[in-house]
């Protein structure tokens, strides 16, 4: 359950990073593939930081957490490519 709400927070976190780049650029698509650059490397800091607590206090091994913070940084990414894509294709 808690992998899924991380991976809930990251889609939030693109929503953020989305509405950001609209609010602050305006019309078009160059703002969104901006906030969408923005949103990887926060998501992989935030997919790092999940991990780092899951190991430091929850007593799971680097090698029982990382599958898991690839799957969560994988799925919110995924979709931020596929949008990106889209919009290129757009724009």
């Amino acid at each position: 359950m808690h992998t899924v709400l991380v991976i809930l927070g990251g889609f939030v976190l693109l929503a953020v990073c989305l509405l950001a780049g609209r609010g602050f650029g305006g019309a078009g698509t160059a703002p969104l593939i901006l906030a969408i650059k923005a949103f990887l490397p926060l998501w992989l800091l935030g997919a790092g930081l999940n991990m780092y607590i899951g190991v430091a206090r929850a007593g799971y091994t680097v090698a029982e957490e990382f599958p898991i913070f690839l799957g969560v940084y994988a799925v919110p990414a995924a979709v931020a490519g596929l949008l990106w894509w889209r919009l290129s294709k757009a724009g």
